[in-house]
């Protein structure tokens, strides 16, 4: 399994996998596929402008994707949010989430983040648990964080302290 940092040249493998994450996980994100399915090519490049992205690979095929957004104001340039979590079904299991991480926590050390922030659903029990596994800590609930198919959701806050 390998990790590449996607570039504007890789947009169409953003794509594949985004809109993939989105059909085929629509519970575990506020986003919906129909928001995305119908960007101009302008708008995937400009999303991919303002995060950097990193996908997984096996046997040259992608299989997953995390993306890092930076805080914008200096007051904040020390903390950066994940974000588009995904990995197939097929690859679960397998360690690619790890490797995503753990590249993505050594390109945000690289650019002197020290703080990982992140909300996932409060109903993925395994994503939660990898995440404590991983040094991330519950800090905080958004009751009702978003709505799918009806119904609320709550949103867990977890948050990676790296110079601890």
């Amino acid at each position: 399994m390998i990790i590449k940092k996607l570039e504007n040249m890789d947009v169409e493998i953003f794509k594949q996998l985004r809109l993939e994450a989105l059909r085929c996980e629509p519970a575990s994100y506020a986003s919906s596929f129909e928001d995305w399915e119908n960007l101009s090519q302008d708008e995937w490049l400009l999303r991919m402008s303002d995060c950097t992205i990193f996908a997984g690979y096996k046997d040259k095929q992608p299989i997953g994707l995390m993306a890092m957004m930076p805080q914008r104001p200096s007051k904040m340039a020390h903390r950066a949010g994940i974000i588009m979590v995904y990995v197939r079904k097929s690859a679960r299991g397998k360690g690619i989430a790890t490797l995503l991480l753990d590249t993505l926590t050594n390109y945000a050390r690289e650019c002197a983040i020290s703080q990982l922030e992140l909300s996932v659903s409060a109903e993925n029990d395994v994503a939660i648990g990898f995440y404590l596994k991983h040094g991330f800590s519950k800090v905080g609930l958004i009751p009702n964080g978003y709505r799918h198919e009806g119904r609320d959701i709550d949103d867990i806050l977890m948050v990676h302290c790296m110079n601890n």
